[in-house]
Protein backbone atom coordinates (compact mmCIF):
# COMPACT_ATOMS: atom_id res chain seq x y z
CA UNK A 1 0.00 0.00 0.00
CA UNK A 2 1.90 3.39 -0.83
CA UNK A 3 -1.13 5.47 0.23
CA UNK A 4 0.34 8.78 2.14
CA UNK A 5 0.27 9.53 5.97
CA UNK A 6 -2.10 11.92 7.07
CA UNK A 7 -2.02 11.04 11.17
CA UNK A 8 -1.55 8.44 13.64
CA UNK A 9 -3.64 7.50 17.18
CA UNK A 10 -0.91 7.97 19.61
CA UNK A 11 -0.84 4.55 20.86
CA UNK A 12 -1.95 1.70 18.31
CA UNK A 13 -5.08 -0.17 19.25
CA UNK A 14 -3.71 -3.94 19.28
CA UNK A 15 -7.46 -5.26 18.43
CA UNK A 16 -10.95 -4.77 18.76
CA UNK A 17 -12.98 -5.47 21.94
CA UNK A 18 -16.32 -7.17 22.00
CA UNK A 19 -18.63 -5.43 24.41
CA UNK A 20 -21.25 -7.42 26.10
CA UNK A 21 -24.42 -5.56 27.96
CA UNK A 22 -24.77 -7.48 30.99
CA UNK A 23 -27.85 -6.12 31.64
CA UNK A 24 -29.39 -7.70 27.93
CA UNK A 25 -28.00 -11.08 29.04
CA UNK A 26 -29.68 -10.85 32.42
CA UNK A 27 -32.74 -10.12 30.57
CA UNK A 28 -32.92 -12.75 28.26
CA UNK A 29 -31.71 -15.16 30.94
CA UNK A 30 -34.35 -14.21 32.75
CA UNK A 31 -36.79 -15.00 30.20
CA UNK A 32 -35.48 -18.31 29.06
CA UNK A 33 -35.42 -19.98 32.51
CA UNK A 34 -38.51 -18.48 33.34
CA UNK A 35 -40.08 -20.31 30.47
CA UNK A 36 -38.10 -23.85 31.42
CA UNK A 37 -36.48 -23.53 34.92
CA UNK A 38 -35.21 -27.01 34.28
CA UNK A 39 -33.73 -25.99 31.31
CA UNK A 40 -29.83 -27.31 30.49
CA UNK A 41 -27.36 -24.84 29.11
CA UNK A 42 -24.81 -25.60 26.33
CA UNK A 43 -21.81 -23.68 28.27
CA UNK A 44 -18.97 -26.08 26.14
CA UNK A 45 -16.10 -23.74 24.28
CA UNK A 46 -16.11 -20.99 26.93
CA UNK A 47 -19.73 -20.13 26.60
CA UNK A 48 -19.02 -19.69 22.97
CA UNK A 49 -16.28 -17.35 23.55
CA UNK A 50 -18.69 -15.28 25.76
CA UNK A 51 -16.65 -16.99 28.95
CA UNK A 52 -18.18 -19.44 31.38
CA UNK A 53 -17.79 -16.90 34.50
CA UNK A 54 -19.82 -14.17 33.19
CA UNK A 55 -22.82 -15.96 31.08
CA UNK A 56 -22.67 -19.07 33.75
CA UNK A 57 -23.29 -16.94 36.99
CA UNK A 58 -26.19 -14.92 34.90
CA UNK A 59 -27.93 -18.43 34.12
CA UNK A 60 -26.73 -19.29 37.37
CA UNK A 61 -28.57 -15.96 39.12
CA UNK A 62 -31.43 -16.46 37.21
CA UNK A 63 -32.13 -20.10 38.79
CA UNK A 64 -30.54 -22.48 36.20
CA UNK A 65 -28.61 -25.10 37.74
CA UNK A 66 -27.65 -27.74 34.74
CA UNK A 67 -24.84 -27.34 31.59
CA UNK A 68 -22.99 -29.29 29.59
CA UNK A 69 -19.38 -28.59 30.43
CA UNK A 70 -16.05 -28.52 28.64
CA UNK A 71 -14.17 -31.19 31.32
CA UNK A 72 -11.53 -28.31 32.41
CA UNK A 73 -14.49 -26.23 33.20
CA UNK A 74 -16.51 -28.46 35.61
CA UNK A 75 -14.71 -26.94 38.91
CA UNK A 76 -15.72 -23.55 37.87
CA UNK A 77 -18.84 -24.20 36.62
CA UNK A 78 -19.52 -25.93 40.42
CA UNK A 79 -18.41 -22.96 42.05
CA UNK A 80 -21.18 -21.32 40.17
CA UNK A 81 -23.61 -23.43 41.14
CA UNK A 82 -23.91 -25.35 37.99
CA UNK A 83 -23.89 -28.96 37.91
CA UNK A 84 -22.67 -30.76 34.82
CA UNK A 85 -25.39 -32.50 32.44
CA UNK A 86 -25.47 -34.33 29.26
CA UNK A 87 -25.80 -33.26 25.91
CA UNK A 88 -28.04 -32.41 24.42
CA UNK A 89 -28.85 -28.61 26.05
CA UNK A 90 -32.47 -27.37 25.68
CA UNK A 91 -31.34 -24.29 26.32
CA UNK A 92 -31.58 -21.59 23.53
CA UNK A 93 -28.18 -20.02 23.61
CA UNK A 94 -28.94 -17.86 20.47
CA UNK A 95 -31.77 -16.39 22.44
CA UNK A 96 -29.63 -15.97 25.36
CA UNK A 97 -26.44 -14.35 23.26
CA UNK A 98 -29.24 -12.10 21.48
CA UNK A 99 -28.65 -13.23 17.84
CA UNK A 100 -30.53 -11.82 15.21
CA UNK A 101 -33.79 -13.59 14.82
CA UNK A 102 -33.38 -15.32 18.18
CA UNK A 103 -35.92 -13.16 20.05
CA UNK A 104 -33.87 -11.69 22.68
CA UNK A 105 -32.42 -8.34 23.63
CA UNK A 106 -28.89 -7.87 21.27
CA UNK A 107 -26.07 -8.84 23.82
CA UNK A 108 -22.23 -8.16 21.60
CA UNK A 109 -21.05 -4.32 19.84
CA UNK A 110 -17.37 -4.74 18.66
CA UNK A 111 -15.69 -1.55 18.23
CA UNK A 112 -12.18 -0.67 17.45
CA UNK A 113 -10.57 2.74 16.87
CA UNK A 114 -8.75 4.63 14.23
CA UNK A 115 -5.30 3.84 14.12
CA UNK A 116 -4.15 6.07 11.59
CA UNK A 117 -5.65 8.06 8.27
CA UNK A 118 -3.72 7.91 4.81
CA UNK A 119 -4.11 9.63 1.56
CA UNK A 120 -4.65 7.34 -1.38
CA UNK A 121 -4.33 8.64 -4.77
CA UNK A 122 -6.42 7.01 -7.96
CA UNK A 123 -5.24 3.93 -9.04
CA UNK A 124 -3.15 3.11 -6.18
CA UNK A 125 -4.04 -0.45 -4.44
CA UNK A 126 -4.14 -1.26 -0.36
CA UNK A 127 -3.81 -4.87 1.08
CA UNK A 128 -3.17 -8.02 -0.10
CA UNK A 129 -2.76 -8.99 -3.56
CA UNK A 130 -4.16 -5.08 -4.59
CA UNK A 131 -7.53 -6.13 -5.27
CA UNK A 132 -9.14 -2.77 -4.27
CA UNK A 133 -7.28 0.53 -6.05
CA UNK A 134 -8.71 3.88 -5.79
CA UNK A 135 -11.14 5.63 -8.56
CA UNK A 136 -10.02 8.82 -7.18
CA UNK A 137 -8.14 10.38 -4.81
CA UNK A 138 -9.18 9.73 -1.24
CA UNK A 139 -8.78 9.20 2.32
CA UNK A 140 -8.66 5.67 4.11
CA UNK A 141 -8.02 4.69 7.79
CA UNK A 142 -6.47 1.49 9.55
CA UNK A 143 -8.42 0.10 11.52
CA UNK A 144 -7.56 -2.94 14.06
CA UNK A 145 -9.59 -5.46 13.18
CA UNK A 146 -9.04 -8.84 11.36
CA UNK A 147 -9.03 -12.56 10.46
CA UNK A 148 -6.93 -12.82 13.63
CA UNK A 149 -9.36 -11.82 15.63
CA UNK A 150 -11.93 -14.22 13.76
CA UNK A 151 -13.29 -11.63 11.62
CA UNK A 152 -14.04 -13.85 8.46
CA UNK A 153 -11.66 -12.59 5.14
CA UNK A 154 -14.35 -12.79 3.07
CA UNK A 155 -16.11 -9.63 4.46
CA UNK A 156 -12.92 -7.30 2.82
CA UNK A 157 -14.22 -5.20 -0.34
CA UNK A 158 -17.71 -6.08 0.97
CA UNK A 159 -18.54 -5.42 4.48
CA UNK A 160 -19.31 -1.36 6.18
CA UNK A 161 -18.38 0.18 9.75
CA UNK A 162 -19.59 2.76 11.24
CA UNK A 163 -17.67 5.70 12.44
CA UNK A 164 -19.58 9.17 13.74
CA UNK A 165 -22.55 7.42 13.05
CA UNK A 166 -21.92 7.16 9.40
CA UNK A 167 -21.14 3.70 7.31
CA UNK A 168 -17.98 3.90 5.60
CA UNK A 169 -17.09 0.77 2.90
CA UNK A 170 -13.89 -1.78 3.57
CA UNK A 171 -12.03 -2.05 0.65
CA UNK A 172 -9.47 -4.60 -0.17
CA UNK A 173 -8.87 -7.69 1.62
CA UNK A 174 -9.23 -8.18 5.30
CA UNK A 175 -5.55 -8.81 6.72
CA UNK A 176 -4.35 -10.63 9.81
CA UNK A 177 -4.47 -7.93 12.01
CA UNK A 178 -6.12 -4.54 10.59
CA UNK A 179 -8.65 -3.45 7.96
CA UNK A 180 -8.61 -0.61 5.43
CA UNK A 181 -11.29 1.44 5.13
CA UNK A 182 -12.23 4.32 2.75
CA UNK A 183 -13.31 7.17 4.59
CA UNK A 184 -13.40 9.78 1.78
CA UNK A 185 -13.93 13.53 2.96
CA UNK A 186 -15.51 12.28 6.39
CA UNK A 187 -13.77 14.44 9.15
CA UNK A 188 -12.13 11.25 10.75
CA UNK A 189 -9.01 11.24 12.95
CA UNK A 190 -6.76 8.89 14.76
CA UNK A 191 -8.35 7.65 17.47
CA UNK A 192 -11.93 7.83 16.63
CA UNK A 193 -14.35 5.00 17.35
CA UNK A 194 -15.13 2.38 14.96
CA UNK A 195 -18.10 0.08 15.26
CA UNK A 196 -18.05 -3.08 13.44
CA UNK A 197 -21.01 -5.09 14.48
CA UNK A 198 -23.56 -2.69 16.22
CA UNK A 199 -27.07 -1.84 16.23
CA UNK A 200 -29.19 -1.63 13.26
CA UNK A 201 -31.01 1.26 14.78
CA UNK A 202 -28.10 3.56 15.19
CA UNK A 203 -27.13 2.48 11.37
CA UNK A 204 -24.08 0.77 12.40
CA UNK A 205 -23.24 -2.80 10.64
CA UNK A 206 -25.11 -6.08 12.04
CA UNK A 207 -24.33 -10.04 12.05
CA UNK A 208 -27.08 -10.44 9.43
CA UNK A 209 -24.86 -8.08 7.24
CA UNK A 210 -22.05 -10.24 8.06
CA UNK A 211 -24.07 -13.22 7.00
CA UNK A 212 -25.52 -12.20 4.15
CA UNK A 213 -22.19 -11.29 3.03
CA UNK A 214 -20.18 -14.56 4.19
CA UNK A 215 -22.97 -17.15 3.62
CA UNK A 216 -22.18 -18.03 7.68
CA UNK A 217 -24.83 -17.97 10.19
CA UNK A 218 -24.67 -15.52 12.93
CA UNK A 219 -23.62 -17.81 15.91
CA UNK A 220 -20.77 -18.94 13.48
CA UNK A 221 -19.67 -15.54 13.15
CA UNK A 222 -20.07 -14.09 16.83
CA UNK A 223 -18.19 -17.28 18.03
CA UNK A 224 -15.18 -16.49 15.99
CA UNK A 225 -14.82 -13.31 16.93
CA UNK A 226 -16.08 -13.67 20.70
CA UNK A 227 -13.41 -16.77 21.28
CA UNK A 228 -10.26 -14.63 19.58
CA UNK A 229 -10.94 -10.83 21.09
CA UNK A 230 -10.80 -9.23 24.14
CA UNK A 231 -13.74 -9.36 25.98
CA UNK A 232 -15.76 -6.08 28.19
CA UNK A 233 -19.24 -5.35 29.65
CA UNK A 234 -20.69 -2.70 28.29
CA UNK A 235 -22.72 -0.75 30.99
Amino acid sequence: MSARPVGQAPGLLAAPVLRVSPAALRANAAVLVGRDPGATADLRRDARGHGLARVGRVLAEAGLRRAVLDPRDLEAAHALGLEPAEPPATLDLDLLLGLPGAGGAPVSTLVSAVATTKILRAGEGVSYGLIHRALNDTRVALVPGGYSHGIVRALGNAAEVAIGGRRHPIVGRIAMDVMVVDVGDADVEPGAPVVLLGDARREEPTLVDWARITGLSAAELLTAVALRCAMEDDG
